[in-house]
């Protein structure tokens, strides 16, 4: 008997990579806020456990750790997949401080609070470590420079983490998706309202209109062209289940294209394609 944790298995990535990982003979233990939640992962199968868990509260997570202790007894974790995250958009030069704090909490601190309380048991099952990257893992795009910090942040903890982790045979990887249809986009969108309504006049007046537009133009490219998130839980599977399992896995086609493509190009002429794209080209923002 194979147990698995995984955080944010509320909705979208995690949800279906929790159903997919029971089906295929894990014990999951799934990390949930709330008891409908809860409900709705037992009610889909009966090897999934919801485990209570707010990845930003300490003592959460110590009753979260005594809770799956109690489950796994000796034989500890086989996996831990830190999957719990948000995105926060909007233009650096006016994004409340208090909002960054909150992306950089859940999606980064969250992460290694969590890893460092169940490492022991990770250790105790001879198991392994998946982190839940992005593209925005390695390309930043503009308004959306809080989820690429807290992606590239996930990036480059998980590679010390490996290294640090490799003497005692823990492999971590790296899960690094393109766009998914998963509702953390439209999350995403409900929360810019409240964070314009906290930015200042200016913030409209400089980036409203590129601002607005690009959020709508994401929607649609989700809808579109976004990958189902059960490639994701595929890919999660492979890495609990490879006997080598990858430092990272890429996927979907605009995951492949930039790290192949624009990884490996100037950094202007990156940027001369991103704000074109964006629309943040500088003759549309003369007088402003």
């Amino acid at each position: 008997m194979k147990y698995v944790f995984i955080t944010g298995a509320s909705s979208g990535i995690g949800r279906i990579s929790a159903i997919t990982l029971a089906k295929n003979g894990f014990q999951v233990l799934a990390g949930v806020r709330k008891e409908e939640d809860a409900q709705n992962l037992k009610d889909e199968n009966l090897n999934i456990t919801p485990i209570f868990i707010d990845v930003t509260n300490q003592n959460s997570i110590n009753e979260a750790f005594n809770r799956i202790s109690e489950i796994v007894g000796d034989k500890g974790l086989y996996g831990l997949v830190n999957n719990a995250g948000i995105a926060v958009a909007g233009p650096l030069e006016f994004l409340p401080i208090d909002r960054l704090r909150q992306q950089l909490e859940i999606n980064v601190i969250g992460q290694i609070a969590v890893t460092q309380k169940m490492l022991p048991l990770i250790r105790k099952g001879q198991g392994r470590i998946v982190n839940i990257s992005s593209i925005a893992g390695f390309t930043a795009f503009p308004f959306k420079g809080a989820y690429a910090a807290s992606k590239f942040a996930i990036e480059g903890l998980s590679d010390s983490l490996r290294r640090e982790l490799r003497p005692w045979g823990i492999p971590v990887s790296i899960i690094e998706p393109g766009v998914i249809k998963t509702p953390i986009w439209q999350k995403s969108i409900n929360l810019v309202e409240d964070i314009v309504a906290e930015m200042p006049p200016e913030a409209e007046k400089y980036y409203g209109v590129v601002y607005r537009n690009l959020l709508e133009r994401t929607l649609k490219r989700v809808e579109r062209s976004g990958i189902a998130p059960e490639q994701v839980a595929k890919a999660i599977l492979i890495a609990l289940t490879s006997k080598k399992p990858k430092t990272r896995y890429l996927i979907g086609k605009d995951a492949h294209f930039l790290s192949k493509i624009l990884t490996k190009l100037p950094d202007k002429i990156v940027d001369s394609f991103i704000c074109k794209r964006v629309g943040l080209n500088k003759c549309e923002f003369e007088g402003t």
